[in-house]
């Protein structure tokens, strides 16, 4: 179940048992149009289906007393119908079974879950475009393995987070349209009792498109590809959460999380500023995740249909979206208070006394003719010295009768300059936003 913590209110709606109920009551309603322009119900009781049903509010409590009764939820729905309609209910849900309504149901809240989801992504880009050009050039270290590799920005570091979730966003586009089909297709799937136009007109109102071929149930491939696909968009979720973490360490402390007035970091050490947020958005990312395997398993049902899938959705649909909508909607807040410190960044860069740009003195010394081995030799021998506090790497190079041997001071002085390593940074902007 849902948790207030973590939710928002228009994800929520969306799985709501009012929500669920209308949805549920349209189906009906425009199947039963359907089938009265086909001549299979008078057109009056589809008219009155409509009119009484779209103005009656609901009673979630009348239909879960009905359905403690008759133990099946779809049955319980049509029966508190019938108390509202009346009469013309008779010609409700004629040659349709419950998956048709149930699945149907399910993927237009999946569909709206997935329209809210890239709107969040969208906010998070905006926010991430806006923060990667404002630090488009400033200086900061990058790192592999956790230890400082050469140069990078800022603003390549939101860059490609910004192309990240540019893609995440394609892949829900993708998700959205294989999860958006209807099947109004009856028992078994075989239209024997319902015309095959009646689950296309049907389809058309609700805004999806017409499964090729069901078995009275949409086939759960479908579902569990959205089910991944959210997943996938956690785990970059948590990439740049962690990100920030990482940079909010003390030791690093080249970005931090907004820290409001008031604000207490811990119940014990009055100093504490902590990335609770990002660690928040990493845990929440850990519980989409974590829906993937029984959406997977969903795909195997027992021949046409059971109902082994049921109780996994009813969990996951709501869970998963409405814990990713409010990952994203966090993150996107983050980025847009994130706290930058430049001054860190080039007070770490500078740390290692100029080993960042250690290849290219490497390079330099090829390109003046040695062997690649023997260049590598110099240059890493200088750079152990350099890490071990034993002087400034480009000192110790200066030093070096060796390296001295092909190149000159200057030469080594010009190997240093930090603005070589961002020529292209333009080029990367036009790549991932469309302009510099």
């Amino acid at each position: 179940m849902t948790i207030p913590r973590y939710t928002r209110p228009q994800m929520a709606a969306i799985w709501s048992p009012e929500t669920r109920f209308r949805i549920w009551f349209e189906i009906e309603a425009h199947a039963a149009d359907a089938m009265a322009e086909l001549g299979m119900i008078p057109k009056d009781a589809a008219k009155a289906i409509w009119t009484k049903g779209k103005a009656a509010k609901f009673d979630a409590a009348r239909i879960e007393e009905i359905e403690r009764e008759v133990k099946h939820d779809v049955v319980a729905f049509l029966t508190h119908l019938a108390e509202i309609v009346g009469p013309e209910a008779r010609f409700v849900h004629q040659g349709m079974t419950s998956s048709d309504v149930l699945d149907t149901c399910f993927n237009v809240q999946l569909v709206r879950a997935a329209d809210l989801l890239i709107a969040d992504i969208e906010a998070l880009n905006a926010a991430l475009e806006r923060r990667a050009r404002q630090y488009k050039l400033t200086p900061t270290i990058g790192r592999s393995h956790g230890i400082h590799a050469e140069p990078t920005t800022f603003g390549l570091k939101l860059a490609f987070a910004f192309a990240e979730f540019t893609r995440a966003k394609q892949r829900l586009e993708s998700a959205r349209k294989e999860v958006a089909t209807s099947a109004i297709s009856g028992a078994v799937g075989t239209f024997a009792h319902v015309d095959p136009r009646v689950e296309a007109y049907v389809a058309e109102k609700m805004g999806l498109a017409v499964e090729p071929i069901s078995t009275q149930i949409i086939p759960r491939d479908r579902h569990a590809m959205y089910f991944a696909t959210l997943a996938v968009v956690a785990a970059s979720c948590e990439r740049l959460a962690t990100e920030i973490r990482h940079l909010q360490r003390s030791e690093v402390l080249e970005a931090e999380e907004f820290f409001s007035e008031g604000q207490k970091g811990s119940s014990a050490m009055p100093h504490k500023r902590n990335p609770v947020l990002s660690e928040n958005v990493v845990g929440l990312a850990r519980m989409v995740r974590a829906y993937v395997v029984p959406a997977l398993e969903n795909v195997t049902l027992w021949h046409e249909r059971d109902i082994s899938h049921s109780s996994v959705e009813r969990m996951i649909g709501p869970d998963a979206t409405v814990t990713l909508d409010f990952a994203l909607s966090r993150l996107a807040g983050i980025i847009d208070k994130l706290i930058v410190y430049p001054e860190n960044m080039q007070k770490n860069l500078d740390r290692l006394g100029g080993l960042v740009h250690s290849q290219r003195v490497l390079l330099a010394l090829t390109q003046k003719g040695v062997h690649r081995e023997d260049a590598y030799r110099l240059v890493q021998r200088n750079a152990m010295k350099a890490w071990a506090g034993e002087g400034d790497f480009l000192a110790l190079l200066k030093a070096d009768k060796d390296v001295r041997k092909h190149l000159s001071e200057s030469e080594l002085a010009d190997k240093f300059d930090l603005k070589f390593h961002f020529a292209h940074v333009d080029t990367i902007f036009r790549r991932v936003f469309g302009r510099a």
